[in-house]
């Protein structure tokens, strides 16, 4: 059972609620058509039942609202609008990263590819799917949890009509199987055809609350279309032979040179037409809507028919009254952000192979890297850690930091452009979960990717110069520890300032501004010698921890000590420090603006 209690949106400056105190329930083992014209106020009811929207009133899906139900998408699948994803993902990868998402098996995708029918297609790309294929993956997301309700904005608008009977058939097999299903629509036809409750709505508020055939028989009349030049003359032969016969027969002229004819039929508007000379470019049985169009200015009904209106005392009162009367007794609602997925490090692994930019990506760094390793080491005058870095002096930056600050701001960057988690739900989640996962899976391949270009540029120099140029440091502990910091730092940069902006180019900015304005800022305050040193700090860290660590990692801690007090060490720090204040501030606090 799904129940909505005086949902009232909050209006815009200038202009009135969207929704005004509206209540219907859906019951399972139906379909329930939510009726009203284009701009009526069907998405902006289905946000407030999923409190994407602020303003008044409750939802109960099988008694609890939304905000205290432990794993939404098992008890509501929602298709707001087509699935958002990276064009150049897979139909499955999209499904098992949502699976991830949900916290429901890996497995389950396969079982709603079959079900909507697209398991054939499971490898195709999301960007060659035709309109009715990507509704179909829609449905196959909101299925994904096996939830019980599903809430859905016009799932058949734009689809052919054997798309649409294949849509309108799947939402049945549902309702018959004891779910409850709630779609919009403003084809007051198609809700007569395929629902077995429609709930009318116009500007925001319930007119009619009612059984299919109960609608079908108040709001559907048989007429008869025509089309003609001559549409004035024919409706006025039509209107006088009607009344000379005494038969109850209405002529509504419509866009000039159409009529609709009710209480008549084909063959006697044929004969009327034939009888004067007058010709026809159409003649057709159609159903009409009869239903209210859209009025500035609606008059509640003092004496509204039982069968054709909803039960709602309130319905009847008022537009003051009622309106006082639902801001005394509908709660607050306020938009809750959309949840982190269940899974997030699950979710961020899949995320980032399931797209070719992963090892696009990798494979440039990798073979610019080495060219440039090359390169360097044929003058001989350029250090070795310069070599195997990759990172000649006219570069802000190695390649290899280049290529991990991208894939960091492409993981916060590709949310906001491709919004996966929140599908026009609301704003892509930043919890701490998620940060954390992305963090977590950047830097472990920010690190791959610095191993893999070290590995690279060594053997790509035994090749070309032979491997008695390539000696072993002294301090080579020090230098994988700055190596695997700025991989790892930069990466981290990547993927903040594209998740506190909103864009990967914001990100890529955030990489380079490290080079180009902290590290000349840094070095410009710690110009001039050093009086103090850090001589025994490990020593003197071991006696205040209640820990010892092997003395093995002394040196460890302080080559990460001197990595930090480098420069480009000190800056990639106070560039994270500010980057991940800037994402608490923004994400953490509901208030917060840019």
């Amino acid at each position: 059972m799904l129940q909505a209690i005086g949902l009232t949106s909050t209006p815009r400056r200038g202009h009135e609620p969207a929704v005004r105190d509206l209540t219907f329930e859906a019951r399972p083992g139906a379909v329930t058509a939510l009726l009203g014209a284009p701009g009526s106020g069907k998405t902006t009811a289905l946000r407030l039942m999923l409190e994407l929207e602020p303003g008044r009133g409750i939802t109960h899906f099988r008694g609890r609202p939304l905000h205290r139900i432990a794993h939404p998408a098992r008890e509501v699948g929602v298709l707001l609008a087509d699935v958002p994803g990276h064009p150049a993902r897979t139909v499955r990868g999209q499904l098992r990263m949502l699976c991830a998402a949900a916290g429901v098996p890996v497995t389950r995708a396969d079982e709603v590819l079959e079900a909507v029918g697209l398991a054939e297609l499971h490898d195709q790309r999301l960007g060659t799917l035709s309109t009715g294929m990507e509704r179909r993956l829609g449905l196959a997301a909101a299925l994904l949890g096996d939830p019980h309700a599903l809430l859905l904005d016009q799932p058949a608008t734009g689809l052919s009509p054997r798309e649409a009977a294949w849509v309108h058939a799947l939402l049945r097999t549902h309702a018959d199987r004891g779910g409850t299903v709630l779609c919009t629509t403003d084809d007051a036809k198609e809700a007569a055809r395929v629902a077995d409750h429609v709930v009318a709505i116009d500007e925001g508020r319930l007119i009619a609350d009612q059984d299919a055939a109960a609608f079908a028989r108040t709001r559907l009349r048989p007429r008869v279309a025509v089309r003609t030049p001559h549409a004035a003359r024919l409706a006025a032969v039509v209107t006088r032979e009607a009344r000379a016969a005494q038969r109850s027969v209405e002529v509504v002229t419509e866009n000039g040179n159409r009529l609709s004819v009710y209480g008549s039929s084909c063959p006697e508007i044929g004969e009327t037409a034939f009888r004067h000379g007058v010709l026809l470019h159409q003649l057709a049985d159609e159903t009409g809507d009869t239903g209210p169009r859209p009025d500035p200015h609606p008059a509640p009904t003092t004496e509204p028919d039982a069968e054709a209106t909803a039960p709602v005392p309130a319905g009847l009162q008022p537009t003051g009254e009622r309106d006082a009367q639902a801001e005394a007794l509908s709660p607050p609602l306020r938009p809750k952000p959309v949840r982190s997925p269940l899974h997030p490090l699950r979710y961020e692994l899949r995320r980032l192979l399931g797209v070719p930019a992963t090892p696009l990506i990798t494979a440039a760094v990798l073979v610019a890297s080495a060219a440039i390793a090359v390169l360097l080491a044929r003058t001989g005058r350029t250090p070795l850690p310069a070599v195997i870095a990759a990172w000649p002096g006219l570069l802000p930056l190695p390649p290899a930091a280049l290529g991990a600050g991208l894939l960091g701001a492409l993981s916060f960057g590709d949310e906001f452009r491709y919004p996966v988690l929140s599908s026009g739900r609301g704003p892509v989640p930043r919890r701490l979960g998620l940060l954390a996962a992305k963090m977590a899976v950047t830097a472990a391949t920010a690190l791959l990717l610095a191993l893999l270009v070290a590995v690279a540029d060594l053997e790509a120099l035994r090749v070309v110069y032979g491997g008695h140029l390539i000696p072993v440091p002294e301090n080579w502990p020090s230098l994988c520890a700055s190596w695997a910091g700025l991989a790892v730092g930069c990466a981290w940069a990547g993927l903040l300032g594209a998740g506190v902006f909103r864009a990967t180019g914001a990100g890529m900015a955030a990489v380079l501004a490290v080079p180009v304005l902290m590290v000349p800022l840094v070095r410009k305050a710690l110009v001039g010698p050093s009086v103090r040193s850090i001589a025994g700090l490990p020593g003197r860290l071991r006696e205040l921890s209640w820990t010892h660590w092997p003395y093995e990692a002394d040196r460890w801690l302080m080559g990460a000590v001197h990595v930090v007090a480098q420069p480009v060490g000190a800056a990639l720090v106070l560039s994270l420090t500010a980057l991940i204040c800037a994402y608490l501030l923004t994400g953490l606090r509901r208030r917060a603006r840019w």
